[in-house]
């Protein structure tokens, strides 16, 4: 175990050019069973890690280092989590968006993990067995510690996703009330009992006999749980809007997602829980739409922190 330690501190060393009392300074220590593997140094902010997980195997979660993290070495940082959709990985949110120079200037810690292709940030079902892909286990119970102790994030947390990571921003903020400050869903899927085909049922068993079990983790059933919870909103109904390109055709999926988004907010309505709601008509399944609604929805995020914007 010495060993182990002692192997991880020299990785972080090297990435980070630091001495070793800034990485850990006045942060209790946090219990995880995953490791470090590896820390490649990608940029000024930029941190790629390699993290070896009980939960769900080898994976890697991407960083962006507030500006100041290196000159205060006993500060601890506000955390912003930004979960990506099906099929993409830790480094989409840094290829499709401008999210690095957004938050350049504040003092936040932005952690980027991997979620699977279709992991829906859920722990599977599994048949009741055990099984790798237990994505929740692995964001809540492995990551989120292992970032309080190496990397001293803060118990100040948000979380926001697109698509896929729309419904774990929401979810895990529900299925664990008090944990994230704030969430933010972009097109997200916000109603899981509108899934067709195998996927729902494989990651959450039989829609009758594991009813209890998709309850747990459908945003509209879970949404009394959002009390206290700063919520953002936003999708699109599927016509080519503003920000698509000459060419664009109506968008089957978002026009889908959009009737899963307006039952989870009439739900939010019902419950009188607030939220700002950013339902922008025209638009389609894309990118540009979801870095905007980054960009729209960032100053509750950081408010939600008590991280001041950039002046």
């Amino acid at each position: 175990m010495r060993c182990a330690k002692l192997v991880l501190a020299s990785l972080l060393l090297l990435a980070l050019a630091v001495p070793a009392s800034s990485l850990a300074a006045g942060v209790a220590p946090a219990q995880s069973d995953a490791t470090v593997t590896a820390v490649r140094r990608e940029g000024d902010r930029r941190l790629t890690l390699e993290i070896d997980s009980p939960a769900v195997g080898s994976t890697r979660v991407s960083l962006l280092l507030p500006a100041r993290f290196e000159e205060e070495p006993e500060t601890t940082w506000p955390v912003l989590y930004l979960l990506h959709g099906a099929t993409n990985d830790h480094r989409t949110w840094l290829e499709q968006t401008d999210v690095e120079a957004l938050t350049e200037d504040l003092d936040l810690l932005v952690v980027m993990p991997d979620g699977g292709d279709y992991g829906f940030y859920s722990d599977w079902w599994n048949d009741g067995g055990d099984g790798m892909q237990r994505w929740e286990t692995y964001h809540l119970s492995e990551l989120l510690p292992l970032l309080e102790r190496d990397f001293r994030a803060a118990d100040a947390r948000a979380i926001a996703g697109l698509s896929m990571g729309g419904f774990g921003a929401v979810s895990y903020a529900a299925r664990h009330p008090g944990m994230f400050r704030a969430a933010a869903s972009f097109s997200g899927v916000l109603d899981i009992f509108s899934l067709g085909g195998r996927l729902g049922e494989d990651i959450w068993g039989d829609r009758r006999e594991q009813l209890e079990n998709w309850q747990a983790h459908d945003p509209v059933s879970v949404a009394p749980a959002l009390e206290g919870t700063e919520l953002y909103v936003a999708w699109g109904e599927g016509d080519p809007g503003p920000l698509d390109g000459e060419g664009a055709r109506f968008d089957p999926v978002e026009a889908w997602l959009a009737a899963g988004n307006r039952r989870f907010t009439e739900r939010l309505d019902d419950l009188g829980l607030p939220a700002t709601i950013d339902a922008y008509g025209p638009g389609t399944h894309t990118w540009p739409y979801w870095e905007r609604g980054l960009e729209r929805a960032l100053p509750m995020l950081i408010s939600a922190l008590g991280v001041e914007p950039a002046s």
